[in-house]
């Protein structure tokens, strides 16, 4: 990874909740609301633009595990704004507060750690798995 990515570095990115967005399943809705699944993607999303700036020609980030709390709802129509915060950096991993919030409760929140890892490494895991 390139020099700079420090704890405390934060990003964020917002969302409206629509009815795609919802707890469904099998094609049938449970709730109106922010689905968790969703929630964790947009958490993932939000991480992932912490380690952009900074990793170097043929690194790749992946995911290396994640862990939330699913707190309130928010309802079709309802921006969220998902904030990703360093919490600890490493040259090959970086480990975050993410966390989800409305003008009314905070969403959900945890931790996502990346693992920084060559992208030929990645490949060659993938072709392993074949």
């Amino acid at each position: 990874m390139k020099e700079g990515l420090c704890q405390g570095h934060r990003e964020a990115m917002q969302i409206t909740v629509t009815p795609e967005m919802t707890a469904s399943f099998g094609g049938e809705e449970v709730h109106p609301t922010l689905s968790t699944v969703t929630m964790v993607y947009y958490m993932e999303w939000v991480g992932r633009k912490i380690i952009l700036p900074f990793l170097e020609e043929g690194e790749e980030g992946v995911g290396g595990s994640i862990s939330v709390r699913h707190l309130a709802p928010a309802p079709v129509g309802k921006t969220v704004t998902f904030i990703a915060e360093a919490v600890r950096v490493t040259s090959s991993q970086v480990l975050c507060h993410v966390r989800a919030e409305h003008d009314k409760a905070i969403v959900g929140e945890g931790s996502f750690l990346q693992v920084i890892l060559p992208q030929q490494t990645i490949r060659d895991r993938i072709e392993q798995m074949r």
